[in-house]
């Protein structure tokens, strides 16, 4: 009996995706012209897996549709047989732009957090985390970052556009953080780790905070990193930068070059607006070697755009230029939005892999959607990403080795061309067609 190897591909214009094929293996290497050799052999970063941030704006989309498609839509997610297998997500410490609005939880001034309250989240996004846990039949890791702190503790007394944190309100925001985690997990929410701000450099018209990266580096040792220590929580991840891979190295430099910060920091968060320069990431691990790289968020911003392939390649793009440049996991933005590409308080409309039209209740799968699959399907959580060397121009490409010892390699095609190569692994080979803008992933 001949091996085999399972192909799933997704095409554009073509009405069914993830389809199945297999391809017949030679039992012995082929020196074609163009060629991918794949060595498990050789590994390099350990993956975590894949997820979306649960925020108001997505938890909302969902109760605005029928029962069966908001369980329908947990399933595309969360189920491992079905579904994405999604085992991340992302909170946002009270409200982010997809909020209903700007909200916090505790009264103006209360610098002792005794009002302290999650009852908002209670409503809409505590109920989405559990069914999500229910569905994927484990605890999530999920990362909790601040948008804004609340007004009355900022430079510019509003939530947004910018301003800073005041000095003398560092320690109350630290504690802020501790009351969040404490009252999710009363909640029965295990909080993994927290960022220290969404988008530290960016003054945003929605709820955004500014701090340098000197400012983040003492935030974190002087306030947060004791703090978290203080109330037996020195177990929390705290990731730092979660914003564009631009500058993504002078900040980090910054902080993990600071062994007082540093002892505190688990790893760099990044997005992808902005910059594709993945080579980013690997200069930082490079740097830190002992440190983690994880993607917080990313989206097609503008609005809704039903039906396109190309927001799909984006995110296998950088999906393949993160994984190669040592990146740990990926968490989507927002899980749905509505036919908008909302709610938002601000008008901030963007596009997700699962929309809903809450008018008409139905629910549409963008390109993206698969384009995750082809990865999160098939790359578990603890694969290690295996070397790969290739001669094929014009295709981006990744390989990891499962903990059951399968192999994955995910290539995208946004040519116009077809590319034909043969795989070689372990001493067999195969001929393989990658068509024009498709993806295909190999299980070798």
């Amino acid at each position: 009996m001949k091996k085999t190897i399972r192909v799933i591909e997704s095409v554009k214009d073509q009405e069914q995706l993830w389809v199945e094929n297999e391809v017949v293996c030679e039992e012995k290497s082929n020196s074609s012209a163009h060629h991918v050799t794949v060595d498990p052999s050789i590994e390099y970063q350990e993956w975590m897996g894949f997820g979306g941030a649960f925020t108001e704006a997505a938890a909302y989309s969902l109760s605005q549709v029928s029962s069966s498609h908001r369980e329908d839509i947990v399933k595309a997610y969360f189920n491992k047989n079905t579904g994405l297998g999604y085992t991340l997500g992302r909170t946002h410490i009270h409200s982010c732009d997809f909020a209903l609005g700007n909200y916090t939880y505790v009264e103006d001034g209360d610098t002792s957090l005794d009002s302290f309250s999650i009852e908002r989240e209670r409503e809409l996004v505590i109920p989405f985390i559990k069914d999500a846990v229910k569905e994927a039949k484990e605890e999530l890791t999920l990362l909790s970052s601040p948008w804004s702190p609340p007004a009355w503790m900022k430079t510019n007394g509003e939530m947004n556009h910018g301003g800073k944190l005041k000095p003398e309100f560092r320690d109350v925001w630290a504690n802020y953080y501790v009351k969040y985690i404490e009252a999710m997990e009363q909640e029965g929410i295990p909080i993994w780790g927290v960022s220290i701000q969404n988008e530290p450099a960016a003054k945003q018209v929605w709820d955004s905070c500014l701090y340098t990266a000197e400012e983040e580096r003492d935030f974190i040792k002087d306030h947060l990193g004791p703090t978290f220590e203080k109330n037996g929580l020195q177990d929390k991840k705290i990731v730092i930068w979660d914003h564009n891979r631009d500058i993504i190295v002078e900040r980090a430099e910054t902080v993990l070059s600071d062994p007082d910060a540093a002892k505190y920091v688990w790893g760099t968060g990044n997005h992808w607006y902005v910059s594709e320069e993945f080579e980013n990431l690997g200069i930082v691990h490079e740097k830190f070697p002992d440190k983690h790289l994880l993607f917080t968020e990313g989206c097609i911003e503008g609005g809704v755009q039903l039906g396109a392939w190309h927001t799909g390649e984006r995110y296998a793009r950088n999906i393949i230029g993160d994984m190669n440049n040592w990146l740990e996991g990926f968490i989507d933005w927002n899980l749905v939005l509505n036919e908008e590409g909302g709610p938002n308080h601000v008008g901030n409309y963007c596009d997700a892999p699962i929309i809903v039209d809450t008018k008409e209740d139905q629910v549409h799968y963008n390109s993206s959607y698969y384009m995750i699959g082809h990865f999160s399907k098939y790359i578990k959580p603890l694969a290690k990403r295996v070397h790969l060397d290739s001669n094929v121009e014009g295709l981006s490409m990744t390989a990891f080795k499962n903990k059951d010892n399968s192999t994955v390699m995910v290539v995208l095609n946004e040519s116009e061309e077809e590319k034909s190569f043969t795989i070689n692994m372990e001493g067999t080979s195969a001929d393989v067609v990658v068509k024009p803008r498709s993806i295909a992933t190999y299980i070798m």
